[in-house]
């Protein structure tokens, strides 16, 4: 990123992408940008166009529809990241599709909003984004040695400058620190007077690497991660470095922090990739409470670690009958026993962070089935792994969005349709083997069969008869490859009472008569025994 923001006055240059117009229009009228310190410098209608201005532009900041004829968002948030990483990206959909989110968080899109976009949510999220340019603006007042460092930490490149003269040395160590458990302390913003706890942070460090022979410059990458270029005037063994890391390790305990190093090297030009190697080892904090973590305990964790796959599903379906019965306690106890899995198992923070937007989005989409509206996609944006950098962060988080939830659904309520159709579904799972009639539902409902059907269609997108039928041929397919009974005996157990109607709805559901589909499921069942 350039050292200072877009423009001459320090406002935030923002493009806005979409390919209809008028939603351009809108965005652009809406909000009071300057009031944010956002300045709105164009329109584009496609990934192109949008490209060509970016780079006209300097622009800071891209707020993009994902779904545009030719190059859409997805693929601009792509190129962005290829040719201006600098840049940052909120992304807004009109689809409540989860693998379009997963994709956008992938490519390091900054926000991801779900339309009809509420005014507030969208200027909170462009708050942050402002907030967070700032900070990195600030660089520019660095020494040319933190700013170098400064480059290379967070970009990987120093802009084609090479290391300052000062830097030369004969071995190099870069060290990433964190304060723990930083939100238990400070919550998600720091206190006034944060800097002073910076000041005595570096020199704590400072202090503790420093020998006669070795010599340290910091930057900080973030509120808490604390990036450090340790320059050995002398080419040191390993005994000497083991030496220096015991030392370290008392100093950095005392101070409640923990730090990962990287190998020793001894060309400047490798830095940003032991920046990267450093910071990728404080994850590893949360497996073993060490003040040091080396490249050798992570290759270490790597060898021992076979984490269980987490049963999303199941875990949103529990959490949401708990929501449903508005049981608090039961809430809490649900995600005390999510992260008592996590802390089993020896998830990392990212490994925790995937599973719960995919629980998230499971428990969301069920939310709004059932009536709920106005749902933004994701737990918060996009999470800062260095502020909830312990299991108890991240539990307490998740406890406050489920919470969250919980209270909308006690303000707004269920749908009622959405009850009758659950219990209609179960019931009709329960006498899937009968000849089950539409009006027998009904009955049982104690509701007139014009509203069930009407309701169930619009609950569902199916008629009662598609989605009986489509009920009974995955039954029906089971059955075909797991046991040896004959197609008459499958078709009555799963409500056909007539063999040759089986098979016409069999056929014009899978393309196939049941014998056909039971030759094709033994002949890939021969095959994968094969293989």
């Amino acid at each position: 990123m350039n050292n200072k923001l877009g423009n001459k006055n320090g406002e935030v240059n923002m493009l806005i992408v979409d390919d209809e117009p008028v939603i351009c229009e809108g965005l652009r009228c809406t909000i009071d940008w300057e009031k944010l310190g956002v300045r709105v410098v164009g329109e584009a209608y496609d990934g192109m166009e949008a490209l060509r201005l970016v780079q006209e532009h300097g622009v800071d900041l891209v707020l993009s529809d994902i779904r545009m004829e030719g190059m859409d968002g997805l693929q601009l948030a792509k190129c962005l990241k290829e040719r201006f990483p600098e840049v940052r990206v909120i992304m807004i959909s009109g689809y409540e599709d989860f693998d379009y989110a997963r994709q956008a968080i992938r490519l390091g899109v900054s926000d991801y909003l779900l339309k009809p976009v509420e005014i507030d949510e969208l200027t909170e999220v462009v708050k942050k984004v402002v907030l967070s340019l700032g900070s990195e603006a600030k660089a520019g007042g660095m020494q040319e040695v933190e700013l170098w460092l400064s480059h290379m930490a967070r970009h990987g490149i120093a802009y084609g400058k090479q290391a300052p003269s000062s830097l030369r040395g004969a071995q190099f160590r870069v060290l990433a620190t964190q304060l723990d458990c930083f939100y238990e302390q400070f919550g998600e913003q720091p206190p006034e007077g944060y800097e002073e706890i910076q000041d005595d942070w570096i020199d704590r460090l400072h202090t503790a690497v420093a020998r006669p022979f070795l010599r340290a410059v910091s930057v900080f990458d973030h509120e808490n991660l604390l990036i450090t270029l340790v320059v050995s005037d002398v080419n040191m063994d390993r005994a000497a470095w083991d030496q220096w890391l015991g030392a370290l390790r008392s100093k950095l305990k005392e101070a409640r922090l923990y730090c990962g190093v990287s190998e020793p090297y001894d060309d400047l030009e490798e830095t940003a990739n032991r920046c990267a190697e450093a910071s990728g080892l404080l994850p590893y904090h949360l497996l073993d409470d060490k003040a040091v973590l080396l490249p050798e305990d992570r290759e270490a964790a790597a060898r021992e670690r076979t984490i269980s796959a987490f049963d999303a599903t199941d875990a949103a379906q529990r959490l949401m009958a708990a929501m449903l019965k508005q049981d608090a306690a039961e809430v809490r106890a649900r995600v005390a026993g999510i992260f008592t899995f996590f802390r089993e198992e020896g998830y990392l923070p990212e490994e925790i962070l995937r599973s719960y937007e995919e629980m998230s989005a499971l428990l969301r989409q069920r939310l709004r089935k059932s009536g709920m509206t106005g749902l933004e996609y994701g737990p918060r944006g996009a999470w800062d792994l260095n502020i909830f950098n312990t299991y108890g962060s991240l539990e307490t988080a998740v406890l406050e969005e489920m919470s969250q939830l919980m209270q909308r659904i006690e303000r707004h309520g269920i749908d009622k349709s959405y009850w009758i159709i659950e219990k209609a579904k179960k019931f009709m799972n329960e006498h899937n083997g009968t000849d089950l009639k539409a009006s027998e539902v009904a009955a049982w409902l104690k509701i007139t069969p014009s509203y069930f059907s009407y309701i169930f269609k619009q609950g569902t997108g199916k008629s009662f008869t598609e989605y009986m039928n489509e009920m009974r041929m995955e039954q029906a397919k089971t059955l075909l490859a797991t046991t040896h009974d004959k197609v008459f005996e499958i078709a009555d157990k799963v409500g056909y009472k007539e063999y040759k109607y089986f098979v016409s709805v069999f056929k014009s559901y899978t393309g196939m008569t049941p014998k056909e589909y039971r030759g094709l499921s033994a002949s890939k069942d021969a095959a994968a025994e094969i293989d």
